[in-house]
């Protein structure tokens, strides 16, 4: 068998029974959001109950969704950022001890291992440069990340594909894994991966109903792409681009 496909299976009992958590432990477990620096100004986004966007019928967003490399010069508005951020991770309740939070995607056991950032070119009111989504505030927070200094192009880092540099904001998620660890251990890889997909497939259809499109990368380099963002890569990382524009639609 080859080697990678080892990464579609799920481990045997025999590993999971020779695995201990860090929650069967008692440890206690890690943040479900990484903090804003102490003293970082907040932009607070339009909260959910004041949005008047999606309203799309659902069969109606199934059927059009498409991967969309075609974007029309148009910023989104803040309520359509905080719409789409919203759906792909917004918080609908926070456990009682604060331990875990439950979000607009499905992830296993309710780690939510994803941070989101945003390359931001053209959204009304915001200055462009690099934020991260703080989904408890459902606020953003500038990132100061030397690596995305705006004369870099993120389309270089995803190997030249130019459309990525005509969005008006790329959405990258990075997975910090010992949320997802601390309770699956050699469980986490496969369900990391799969709670993604649950996350870009909610933009996909998210976009469809404000008019807008998105496609999702994989294709970039992994140091790059980190450098970028300005994490380590190893507690923290780069996992997944999906650049957003309103669509140049036939």
């Amino acid at each position: 068998m080859d080697k990678n496909r080892r990464y579609l299976r799920n481990p045997s009992r025999e590993e999971l029974g020779a695995h201990t958590s860090d929650q069967q432990k008692g440890i206690t477990p890690p943040p479900f959001e990484k903090p804003a620096a102490p003293g970082a100004r907040l932009i607070p986004l339009v909260p959910a109950d004041r949005m008047e966007l999606g309203r799309m019928p659902l069969v109606d967003a199934i059927r059009d969704r498409e991967s969309r490399r075609e974007f029309v010069d148009e910023a989104l508005s803040l309520e359509e950022l905080s719409f789409l951020l919203w759906a792909t991770q917004g918080i609908r309740r926070v456990s009682p001890k604060g331990t875990w939070a439950m979000r607009n995607v499905p992830s296993g056991g309710c780690r939510h291992p994803f941070e989101t950032y945003l390359r931001v070119r053209r959204v009304a009111t915001l200055a462009p440069g690099l934020y991260r989504y703080l989904p408890v505030e459902h606020a953003l927070v500038a990132v100061d990340a030397p690596g995305a200094a705006p004369e870099v192009s993120l389309a270089e880092v995803c190997y030249g594909q130019e459309f990525v540099d005509t969005a008006a904001v790329s959405f990258v998620w990075t997975a910090i894994p010992y949320r997802t660890e601390w309770r699956y251990g050699p469980d986490s890889l496969k369900d990391i991966l799969l709670s993604c997909g649950h996350v870009c497939q909610n933009l996909y259809l998210a976009c469809e109903s404000i008019g807008a499109g998105t496609c999702a990368i994989v294709a970039y380099d992994q140091d790059e792409l980190d450098r970028f963002l300005g994490v380590d890569g190893e507690d923290e990382i780069s996992l997944y681009v999906a650049p957003v524009g309103k669509a140049a639609r036939p």
